[in-house]
């Protein structure tokens, strides 16, 4: 499946700013309808290194106006509330939305498993350390893939506990992790089947990208592809991105390739 991101953000790495007004809103919306998105994620708080800090009525705000614009042309869309705050998430839910992603797995607020428990939506849990302030400075790591393994089963028990059972892991791609860690992820990617739960990726023009082949995020729509297509290689279920487009196609010929 191929998760479409829709930014009401003024400062998100690649397209802040570019959704504040409505019918620009509304045209970013019927994009990623025509191209074919699955799911959209409607995101009001950037997580790029150094992001301003949002308060949470202007997150909620940002992502009630997203899901409206969303709701106003594409009734029957699936709608994901990307936040790690769980009052965001549950008004986005109760606006509409269908499922809650949260680049944190519940550590920056102690309220969202209790409250994707009382919600019993969809949940997708990202590895990160820190926050997106203090991310960068903590990427010391003795084996990266089994400590994550050992993070996502921690947190899922948890979760089992409070009696939820819809969860899916994102690696977390340029969250707590240098640009030679992000392409070790990549490679053994395969080793959180461990985990028997779908796995989302997120690398869409992400400087794992840009730094290593020169360029901007602008310019990072080919290098997404390819790492997109090698994502599914190693069981990436999800792929969230800004390019619909281009990531259905990956889809297509990966799934066409697999067809006896």
């Amino acid at each position: 499946m191929v998760m479409g991101i829709l930014n009401v953000t003024p400062d998100s790495f690649f397209d802040g700013g570019k959704h504040d007004a409505a019918a620009d809103l509304q045209a970013q919306v019927m994009k990623l309808k025509n191209e074919g998105a699955d799911i959209v994620d409607v995101g009001g708080y950037s997580s790029r290194p150094g992001a301003a800090e949002v308060t949470e009525e202007e997150e909620i705000q940002r992502v009630l106006k997203g899901i409206a614009a969303i709701k106003k042309n594409w009734q029957e869309a699936i709608i994901s509330v990307d936040t790690f705050r769980a009052s965001v998430a549950r008004k986005g839910v109760e606006a509409g939305a269908h499922m809650i992603n949260d680049i944190s797995a519940g550590q920056l607020d102690d309220q969202m498993f209790l409250t994707v428990a009382d919600l019993q939506v969809p949940y997708i849990m990202m590895h990160m350390r820190g926050t997106p302030g203090t991310m960068q400075s903590m990427t010391d790591y003795e084996n990266l893939t089994l400590e994550m393994v050992h993070y996502f089963e921690s947190r899922l028990k948890k979760l089992r506990d409070l009696g939820v059972n819809d969860v899916l892991i994102d690696p977390g791609f340029g969250f707590a992790k240098t640009l030679e860690q992000n392409y070790q992820l990549l490679n053994e990617m395969d080793k959180l089947a461990l985990l028997q739960l779908p796995i989302l990726v997120g690398v869409s023009r992400k400087s794992m990208i840009y730094k290593l082949l020169g360029g901007s995020p602008a310019e990072a729509l080919n290098g997404t592809t390819v790492l997109n297509t090698l994502a599914l290689t190693k069981g990436a279920n999800i792929l969230r991105v800004h390019d619909v487009k281009e990531a259905k196609e990956c889809v297509e010929l990966f799934a066409k390739m697999l067809q006896p």
